[in-house]
């Protein structure tokens, strides 16, 4: 139930910072990670994600299969993977929303939550702000694609949620990614 409050408030964090646009383009390592080479910062839609091999849930959240202390389900939509401290969509990701997409315009009622997640590596604050630009950036580019608006939600978990518990660049690159959860019967925001 901890865990549950923790995110809950969390959330609560989240939303306080988008209102106050804490949206800055540069981005600060994680700690306790190996410096990288930069890449460029572009910011048009959809631009950097890395992978896409999983597939989300329809109509539960990460947040609700936690607390019926279940493991994601998969569903229609594949989940897409970000690099370290990025959330700029990579090719391989851009061709898994393109396919997301597609599915979504033969499902015209379906409705969709974008969850953000991030590794365990940074504070709380900052991966719930690094986690609601992950998920920004999966509905931009699901816009670009002729997708609605209105049909997409976005929401971070941050680091709360991960789907592997070691402590290794595999099992962090598992937990960077976007999930996407079919909702029915219940508005976007």
């Amino acid at each position: 139930m901890a865990v549950v409050n923790r995110i809950l408030c969390c959330g609560l964090v989240t939303l306080i910072l988008a209102a106050a646009g804490c949206s800055s383009s540069a981005t600060k390592p994680e700690p306790g990670a190996a410096s990288a080479p930069a890449k460029p910062e572009e910011q048009r839609p959809g631009e950097g994600q890395s992978g896409a091999t999983g597939e989300s849930t329809t109509g539960q959240s990460s947040l609700d299969q936690l607390q019926k202390g279940k493991p994601p389900t998969s569903g229609p939509l594949k989940d897409i993977y970000f690099s370290f401290d990025r959330y700029d969509l990579e090719g391989e990701a851009r061709e898994t929303l393109k396919a997301n997409a597609d599915w979504l315009k033969r499902n015209p009622a379906a409705r969709v939550e974008i969850e953000g997640h991030c590794d365990e590596r940074g504070t709380n604050e900052y991966n719930l702000a690094l986690g609601a630009k992950r998920a920004q950036a999966a509905k931009d580019y699901l816009v670009t694609l002729g997708i609605a608006t209105e049909r997409l939600s976005t929401i971070s978990y941050g680091q709360e949620i991960p789907v592997c518990q070691d402590h290794n660049e595999n099992c962090w690159h598992q937990n960077r990614r976007d999930r996407f959860v079919i909702i029915q019967g219940r508005p976007a925001s």
